[in-house]
């Protein structure tokens, strides 16, 4: 069954704040492959002017995707999370993220639409640090596989 079109434009409400950690950006860019000092030394990050280290851009795949799942567990919009797999992400960065924010995200349906059986969902989360500033934005796109037939 296709999703309500009327839940475009939905917002919820912003999640509770999420410290970001030195650690945990460390981490990250180590799953990841990147060994940017910027990521893991203090000083490199200081060198490059940022007041502490900074994450690399992927990093607030987590928090966004976590957010998203206000959108994904709405009982009203029906999406069958068991079917579900990630499509896209973007990002649009307004700063880096650093050690020691303390992150908000917003999630907005921005699109649904049904193809060839799937629903497809975009979600815009808006990343705002803990003095309201505007951090980064991305765009998350889920898509529901249709079914299969007996």
């Amino acid at each position: 069954m296709a999703l309500d079109q009327s839940f475009v434009g939905r917002t919820y409400p912003p999640t509770p704040a999420y410290e970001v950690g030195r650690e945990k950006i460390r981490e990250f860019a180590e799953a990841v492959g990147d060994t940017n000092p910027a990521y893991m030394d203090p000083e490199a990050a200081k060198a490059l002017g940022y007041q502490d280290v900074i994450a690399p851009p992927t990093f607030v795949f987590s928090i966004t995707f976590k957010a998203a799942g206000q959108v994904v567990q709405d009982p009203q919009l029906g999406l069958d999370y068991s079917r579900v797999v990630h499509g896209d992400q973007k990002f649009a960065y307004v700063r880096p993220v650093r050690a020691g924010d303390r992150l908000t995200v917003t999630s907005t349906i921005e699109a649904i639409k049904t193809m060839a059986g799937n629903d497809i969902v975009d979600i815009r989360g808006e990343v705002h640090d803990e003095s309201g500033e505007h951090v980064v934005t991305a765009w998350t796109k889920l898509v529901a596989r249709a079914a299969e037939e007996a």
